[in-house]
């Protein structure tokens, strides 16, 4: 069943797309050293578990940078996500207009942060999500293929699975790292 919100929300989001002018970004230059980055978790339980399994190497693919990592609204995931070298949002329901978009407030927090690069692990469209990736045009934002495109994805990486959330997952990690050290081995020849 389709609500009202979702379809206000929608249009908005839309609106915004339409508006959105990237900064530029030069791969894979910008991947080289971000500095703060922000982690758009997905909603799901069970992604949530898989995702976890990963932040050792997001640790590791960009370290020394910040790491931040983004809740969905609603979802708590303190208890399932360790507080050791991450920075957990999630967003309380004053933060949010009521359909369910991030407050102009919430949005000017996150980009005190400096964020240069939002990593958008979801494997399912959300509203949320989607709001935040057009709200830092110029970041590196990083997707799954087929899943958003422009103008939300400067960097769409697309993997040969489409249901194994692990390899997924495990895919989009190992492109950026492949990415990242052609970057260095082009750098090291110069």
């Amino acid at each position: 069943m389709i609500r009202l919100k979702d379809i206000v929300a929608g249009l908005q989001i839309r609106q915004n797309a339409k508006r959105m002018e990237s900064g530029d970004v030069i791969f894979p230059d910008s991947l080289r050293n971000p500095k703060h980055i922000l982690v758009c978790l997905p909603g799901g339980l069970r992604e949530l578990t898989l995702v976890k399994q990963f932040l050792p190497t997001i640790t590791e693919l960009f370290k020394p940078a910040e790491i931040a990592l983004l809740c969905v609204p609603g979802m708590k995931v303190n208890d399932i996500f360790p507080r050791k070298g991450f920075q957990i949002l999630s967003p309380s329901s004053d933060q949010l207009t009521w359909t369910g978009l991030p407050k102009r407030s919430y949005v000017d927090t996150l980009r005190n942060m400096k964020i240069d690069l939002v990593l958008d692990l979801n494997l399912e469209q959300t509203n949320f999500t989607s709001s935040i990736l057009l709200n830092f045009p110029n970041a590196v934002r990083i997707g799954r293929g087929n899943h958003l495109g422009r103008p939300y994805y400067n960097l769409e990486i697309k993997t040969k699975y489409l249901r194994d959330e692990r390899n997924i997952y495990r895919s989009l990690l190992e492109t950026i790292k492949l990415i990242k050290e052609s970057s260095d081995e082009r750098t090291a020849r110069s």
